[in-house]
């Protein structure tokens, strides 16, 4: 039969993370030359104890047994006062509390509500914890304490992090029943529990067991005493010469190991190799299943890992730990691995959580396993990446940094692309710098698959996205429709108008029925126009619009607005040697005959009017088909001065004017 080992047997992450802080210390100590103490001890392993006492490191009682120099808190944290008292000290304090105690502390100090704290009363972690209510604060042991209990209204329900979680459901149990308003919070750390439970599924069909860990510890106590409930040939070893002669028979006995939570690994590899030797045979040594079913492996496998891991392996793990600077996850492996907060994705990770991790190194020189969240996210954003290159898909990009010869964009995943400056735009970029914080899209045009570099242009994309503007824009165009568009430039000769991935254009003599100087006397940069398409020249890529054929006509109706008889008042526009043409609208233009001009004969037109004159003229006569209008000053002249005195006598020369011949009519 096999010997088989329980499955998160050794150290925990709280302990090794605590023991790692204490060996930093210790070397620290002895390179500046000061002392470095521990107050109390470390964890509850007396050769873990003697370990840090090789490497100078000083058991004190109390901060003020210790005199300048590095102080260790145990990982069982202490109260606040101790702080105090160390800093009153002057000492430098490393902190060696587990995460699973530091966030127990942090509930007790916020509850306002009186606390039960669950757990063993000397225990140091429970005295701890005491210290941080700011409330009454009660200790029970066990379900006799819970009844006894005096009624309360309410209060806040916490407990030792590694007490059993069948103690914990029988004592809430009672509380919950004296207590209305019992707030519950299970503070049992998750790898005690896993811990626990894994050495009694193993207890239950082993034939003996071995505990190994400290007496003195209180997870090894608890641990032993659930086995021996369940296998009565268990024993607590702390060393593997205490295990008894004979212990066992690995050939026909099934036989199981265990380890507490501050077991060093040496300690717990020491009691396996023994129980081996004890047989002088080179048996097969199973890993116990899991509910993840972790296979199994053989002695060698010990020395090695529990489950075989390899750099750049991607595993799923539970987060065990949260520290300020990293976080510890539960592999499966012989040590729990760490990730840097710098490598963590998900921010809000919490204990108990499942996430996906990346094993950087299987070992880092100190025996850790070093992890990464990030490298997983980058290797499939690059892999999303590389498919979308071969897929010529375009990427969402965001300018970081101008650089020579081009620019540094930030893409999908928080990689980094190199857009020269050629790439940048269809025209040249004087100002490369414009393009930074700018978001952008991209199109891969080459990629070092090796070094993991990426050449991109947004040129292509723009070009790319203009053509097709272009050719949906020129579909949608049809002669004779009237379609939407934006102003966009003004040229002499007209104004250009996009209308959406393609440009046409206004000739100034489609903008008005008026004469117009420029196009700005029209219209407006970006102001919305609708306008006619005059005609399509796909070959060119030439589109005539027109403006102007939108608008009313000014010489619809012109004889309603402009009957023969009217007087009005308009400007002189134009002199010709035959007249002068007076502007009555935009578009409209009569002529007053050199005739017509004065009362009197005048030999030039100039000698009674100017350009920019306003003068009364008298409507004579209305030709809308051939879009002329006779106006006569002298008529209007002759009847606003009847109105005044009565009867006038024309000039004797008038009949001489009236029989002139009618000048050509300009339109």
């Amino acid at each position: 039969m096999p010997c088989v080992i329980a499955a998160h047997a050794g150290y925990c992450a709280g302990v090794k993370k605590a023991m790692e802080t204490a060996f930093q210390a210790a070397r620290e100590a002895r390179e500046k030359g000061i002392p470095c103490y521990c107050l109390g001890e470390m964890i509850h392993n007396p050769q873990a104890t003697r370990e840090l006492h090789d490497l100078g490191v000083t058991r004190v009682d109390h901060p003020a047994q210790a005199k300048e120099g590095i102080i260790l808190l145990r990982s069982h944290g202490v109260g606040p006062k101790v702080y105090e008292a160390c800093r009153a000290q002057g000492l430098d304090i490393r902190d060696g509390t587990c995460a699973y105690v530091k966030a127990l502390h942090q509930i007790v100090s916020s509850s306002e509500m009186p606390v039960l704290l669950i757990g063993e009363r000397q225990h140091p972690e429970v005295q701890a914890t005491a210290g941080w209510c700011r409330t009454a604060c009660r200790i029970i042991e066990n379900v006799e304490e819970a009844k006894a209990l005096p009624p309360m209204e309410k209060a806040l329900c916490v407990c030792q992090t590694t007490y059993p979680m069948e103690a914990w459901e029988g004592i809430t149990a009672v509380l919950a029943g004296k207590i209305p308003g019992l707030e519950k919070k299970c503070t049992i750390c998750l790898a005690t529990a896993r811990r626990q439970e894994a050495a009694r599924e193993l207890a239950k069909k082993a034939d003996a067991m071995i505990v190994v860990g400290s007496k003195m510890s209180a997870n090894t106590r608890k641990l032993y005493e659930a086995c021996l409930a369940l296998c009565p040939r268990t024993c607590l070893v702390e060393r593997a010469a205490e295990i008894p002669p004979h212990f066992g028979n690995i050939h026909t006995e099934y036989i199981g190991i265990a380890a507490g939570a501050s077991t060093p690994d040496w300690s717990f590899k020491e009691v396996v190799t023994r129980m081996n030797d004890m047989e002088h045979i080179d048996q097969e040594t199973l890993q116990e299943p899991t509910t993840n079913d972790t296979p199994a492996f053989t002695m060698e496998d010990i020395e090695k890992t529990v489950v075989r891991i390899h750099n750049g392996q991607t595993v799923t793990g539970t987060v065990v730990q949260i520290t300020e600077d990293e976080v510890c996850v539960n592999i499966g492996y012989k040590s729990d691995g760490l990730i840097k907060k710098a490598d963590l994705v998900d921010k809000d990770v919490k204990m108990g959580d499942e996430i996906e991790v990346e094993v950087v190194k299987v070992n880092d020189g100190e025996g850790n396993v070093l992890l990464s969240q990030r490298n997983i996210v980058n290797r499939k954003a690059w892999e999303a990446l590389m498919e979308k290159y071969e897929n010529g898909e375009y990427i969402d990009a965001v300018g970081k940094e101008a650089v020579k010869g081009g620019l540094l964009a930030s893409i999908e995943g928080g990689i980094r692309a190199f857009v020269p400056a050629s790439q940048l735009a269809s025209r040249y970029v004087e100002k490369i710098a414009q393009f930074v914080g700018q978001e952008m899209k991209l199109k891969i045009i080459d990629v070092d698959k090796q070094k993991k570099r990426i050449v991109a242009s947004r040129k292509q994309v723009v070009e790319e996205e203009n053509a097709a503007k272009k050719a949906a824009a020129w579909e949608k165009l049809v002669e004779g429709e009237t379609i939407t568009g934006i102003v966009r430039r003004f040229a002499d000769f007209g104004a250009f108008v996009d209308l959406g991935g393609v440009d046409g254009l206004i000739h100034i003599t489609d903008l008005a029925w008026s004469r117009v100087g420029h196009p700005s006397d029209v219209l407006q940069i970006n102001q919305e126009v609708e306008v006619k398409v005059l005609s399509l020249d796909r070959e060119r890529e030439r589109i005539q619009l027109g403006y102007k054929q939108l608008q009313p006509k000014p010489w619809d109706n012109i004889e309603e607005k402009y009957p023969v008889g009217l007087i009005l008042e308009r400007e002189v526009v134009r002199i010709r040697p035959f007249g002068a043409f007076i502007e009555l609208e935009p578009g409209v233009d009569g002529l007053v005959h050199i005739s017509q001009c004065a009362l009197t004969r005048v030999a030039k037109v100039e000698d009674v009017l100017s350009v920019g004159q306003v003068v009364a003229v008298k409507v004579l006569g209305v030709d809308p088909e051939a879009k002329r209008i006779s106006l006569s000053v002298r008529e209007a002249l002759a009847d606003t001065a009847l109105e005044e005195d009565g009867d006038m006598e024309i000039p004797g020369e008038a009949e001489e004017v009236y029989a002139e011949e009618e000048a050509p009519v300009e339109e």
